[in-house]
Parts: structure tokens; sequence; C-alpha cells
């Protein structure tokens, strides 16, 4: 009886380690396939080539393709093509922008250069002679201007466009004949530039002889905006200027 009872617990201890066995293969199966399958799809590059994969590129934005550089030494040179930048990337950028950039229509540079500057210089709220010299301006009051100046303008009495108004690399400032406004001055301006010790802009501003300064901005069409609590000017834009505006060197 004994025996019988040492026999059933060898087969029920067999039957039990049999159990075991079947249960960590189940474990252990699907982590196999997973795995064949992951070796199966590879890089994505190796799977469809460079040309195929240049293509897949194109129908994302800059952002992603940007992205795509750093993945490997394969995707780097397919992301970098001028293919795909200058068709689609570019185009997309500079359309319905006021300037396009000077830095980045220099001959010779990757159309990837030529993004990367546009978008830099998009974001500079420094202005320089370039800028204020390559565009022409537009001059208005404020609603806070004393009536008389207001009555001279004809873009606040709706009685034609606006007052324009130039800067030219010499120092003056000139306005068009029959300016009421202008008078016949002579007229010079100043770019006032201070930094703080870590390089940062503390002040920035436009001066016209010594009328109050204006503070600069960009705004999202890439244009500029100089103001005080008198009036304002705007640039024209000018995005189909050859060769760009702006200076040829970056500027921070």
């Amino acid at each position: 009886m004994a025996e019988s009872r040492r026999g059933e617990g060898k087969g029920k201890e067999k039957a039990d380690a049999g159990a075991g066995c079947e249960s960590d293969d189940s474990e252990t199966r699907p982590k196999s396939k997973r795995k064949d399958r992951d070796d199966e799809v590879g890089d994505p590059l190796s799977v469809v080539g460079p040309d195929i994969l240049e293509k897949i590129l194109n129908f994302l934005n800059a952002r992603s393709v940007a992205r795509c550089i750093v993945v490997s030494r394969g995707w780097h040179t397919v992301a970098i093509s001028d293919r795909l930048w200058a068709p689609r990337q570019c185009s997309e950028l500079w359309a319905a922008k006021a300037h396009i950039p000077r830095c980045s229509q220099v001959r010779g540079i990757s159309w990837l250069t030529a993004y990367s500057l546009s978008v830099m210089d998009g974001k500079r709220v420094r202005i320089t002679r370039e800028d204020l010299c390559d565009h022409v301006w537009e001059y208005r009051f404020k609603s806070t201007a004393p009536e008389y100046w207001r009555n001279l303008d004809p873009s606040w009495k709706l009685t034609g466009p606006p007052m324009r108004r130039y800067f030219h690399q010499d120092g003056t400032h000139t306005a068009d004949p029959g300016d009421k406004v202008w008078g016949g001055h002579e007229c010079s301006y100043s770019i006032i530039t201070s930094f703080v010790g870590d390089g940062r802009i503390r002040e920035h501003y436009v001066r016209i002889n010594r009328w109050a300064p204006m503070t600069v901005s960009r705004l999202e069409d890439w244009s500029w905006m100089m103001s005080n609590d008198i009036y304002y000017y705007t640039s024209v834009p000018d995005a189909d200027k050859p060769g760009g505006t702006g200076p040829l060197f970056p500027v921070w």
C-alpha cells in the first residue's frame, strides 16, 4: 500500500514538473516570436532603400525631417538631401513672409542651411542698418498722437495710402515729395544697442533726430515694427526682392 502511494507521489511529481516546463515554455515563446518579428522588420532604410525613404520623408513636416537627421549616418544622408528641403520645406517656410533673409540666399549653401538660417533670422529682434535701408517703411500716427498730426496722416483720415519713409546708408532719413508731415527738415537716425554681462540685449531702439526713441519688434510674417507712444513704422513686404534683404551674415 505504501509502495502504491509512493508510486502515485512520484507520478504526481513528474506531472507537476512537466506542467512547470510547459508553463516556462509558454512564457518564453511569445518573446521569441516578437524578437523574430523585430528582426524581420529591421531598419526602414535597409528595407525600402534611400530613394523610397526620401519619398516617405517628403510627407513629413520640417521638424520631423530634422529629427531624422540624427537617427544614423544613413538617415542623415537622406534627410539632408537638397531634393527634400528645396521643393517643399523651404517653399512652405517662405510662403506669405514679408521678407526673405539675405543670409539664406547665399550661393552654394545647402537648402537645409538656408532653411535653418531663415528660421533663426525670423526670430531676430535686433535690427541692423541693412534692415532699415533695404526696406521701404510705412509711417502712421497712433490714436494717442495730437489731433493736428493725425489730420495730416492720409491713412488716418482714409484719404490715401500711408506715408512712406526711407533710411539711407549715410545715416539720413527721407520722405516722399509733398509729404505734409515731413516739412523738408534734415533728418538722421541712429541704432542704439546695449548688452548685459552675459551677452543678452538690455536695451535696443532706433532714434530719429532727438525725437522719442522707437522700440523694435518682429511680426509673425518676419516684417519689422518700430514704435513709440505717438507713431510707428512698419516695413513694406518685399519677399520678391532678388538676393533677399537684411544682413549678409547672421546677427543675434
